[in-house]
């Protein structure tokens, strides 16, 4: 079996408050972006010398974690302790970029899940894999549908949001130098608060608006620790971009273009960059 778990981007995120459990409530727009990681799964033939269930291979970008300790090995042990299934072979082939706030990690795991549901025939509902996946990480349970949401909670209370006549056919560009944020150390430097207005309300506004009004509350902390981040979003507005952010808490920065940017890749050669078009 195939599948490609895609990338996501925040639009806005706003720390609301900590919670008892050492957990911050947030509020964002999470929307999927037709960047792919490749998830190939094939069963394992009985006679082959495994130690584990689920033997991995991974190609592609570089992931700082060893092999046996990546979430997709986790999401089918979850599954595994819970349902009788095969051992299995798993290729994952990484292109969405690590350390970007773009969700890769989290999209590898839920499309697992959803994988293993399919394949196996175990018949576990949508309601329930978002369950499963919200067990695995916060923003998990966004990808089992994939499709934009306003979520609350920690990243796992998801609210469908139309933004077709918004953003379909715009173009995002994203630039994701070689800079590693903390997901912890960022958390750590927040100072909560609820904003003025809601990024649920900021996105039904003209687009033109969004520069002003949608924040990402981490982008301060990481803007100090690490200007180029700054210096790259002023570029993509330089260069065009009617609204741009950094998506969660970094590292990647994203423009969004009415047009598509014919010098991006040229500007940021020396980083990852990449230019897509958006339909919903």
């Amino acid at each position: 079996m195939l599948t490609l778990p895609c990338a996501k981007l925040n639009l806005g995120l706003n720390i609301i408050n900590k919670r008892h459990d050492g957990y911050h409530n947030l509020e964002t727009v999470f929307i999927p972006i037709p960047l792919y990681d490749v998830l190939e799964i094939n069963l394992m033939d009985e006679r082959f010398p495994s130690e584990t269930a689920c033997d991995i291979k991974i190609t592609g970008n570089k992931i700082e974690c060893e092999d046996n300790d990546n979430i997709v090995i986790k999401a089918y042990n979850l599954i595994a302790s819970e349902y009788n299934i095969p051992r299995i072979h798993v290729h994952l082939f990484k292109n969405i970029p690590s350390q970007a706030g773009m969700g890769g990690g989290s999209s590898d795991a839920a499309y697992m899940l959803k994988a293993l549901n399919k394949m196996f025939e175990l018949n576990i509902t949508n309601q329930e894999l978002k369950k499963y996946a919200a067990r695995l990480g916060a923003d998990c349970a966004f990808f089992i549908e994939s499709t934009p949401v306003f979520a609350t909670g920690i990243g796992d209370s998801l609210t469908p949001v139309n933004i077709k006549s918004i953003l379909s056919n715009y173009y995002v560009a994203i630039v994701k130098p070689s800079i590693a944020i903390s997901t912890k150390n960022a958390y750590a430097h927040i100072n909560p608060h609820h904003p003025q207005k809601c990024c649920k309300e900021i996105i039904k506004q003209p687009l033109e608006t969004w520069k002003h009004e949608l924040i990402n509350d981490f982008e301060e902390q990481a803007f100090k620790e690490y200007p180029e981040l700054q210096k790259i979003k002023n570029s993509l507005y330089e260069h065009g971009a009617i609204y741009a952010q950094m998506s969660g808490s970094g590292s990647a920065m994203f423009g969004i273009f009415k047009d598509k940017p014919n010098n991006i890749s040229v500007c940021f050669r020396q980083h990852y960059t990449t230019i897509l078009k958006l339909q919903y």
